[in-house]
């Protein structure tokens, strides 16, 4: 397992945690009982089917080293193994955020200009 994960992050949301200094999670995280996050080889993917089409949002790295125990890695799609947080998701944790939005076609473009992923 990677020691990094990504999270897309409703930026008015970040802007929240970053002032609480926690990320209490999204109404689907929330809903479900964990923080959903992403590896590098899911991340496309999850931008592509749950966030097509919206802007302001914020790509949050998150070291998963600071996490503690409260991390699990658990079968989701296809039986790919995918980083979910069972507790709120400290901002001290995260090492980098960077505002993007995503386009129809599920690509992630970059608000600095930098680049897309993928």
């Amino acid at each position: 397992m990677s020691g990094v994960a990504w999270k897309l992050v409703d930026q008015a949301e970040w802007t929240t945690a970053r002032a609480a200094g926690v990320y209490a999670g999204s109404a689907v995280d929330l809903a479900d009982g964990y923080i959903h996050m992403s590896g590098v080889d899911q991340l496309a993917e999850t931008a592509r089917r749950h966030y097509a089409g919206r802007s302001g949002l914020v790509l949050v790295t998150v070291d998963l080293t600071r996490l503690g125990d409260d991390l699990k890695w658990e079968a989701s799609r296809d039986g790919a193994l995918f980083p979910h947080l069972y507790a709120p998701l400290p901002v001290a944790a995260a090492t980098e955020a960077r505002a993007l939005s995503v386009d129809d076609d599920g690509v992630m473009r970059f608000e600095d200009g930098a680049a897309t992923w993928p």
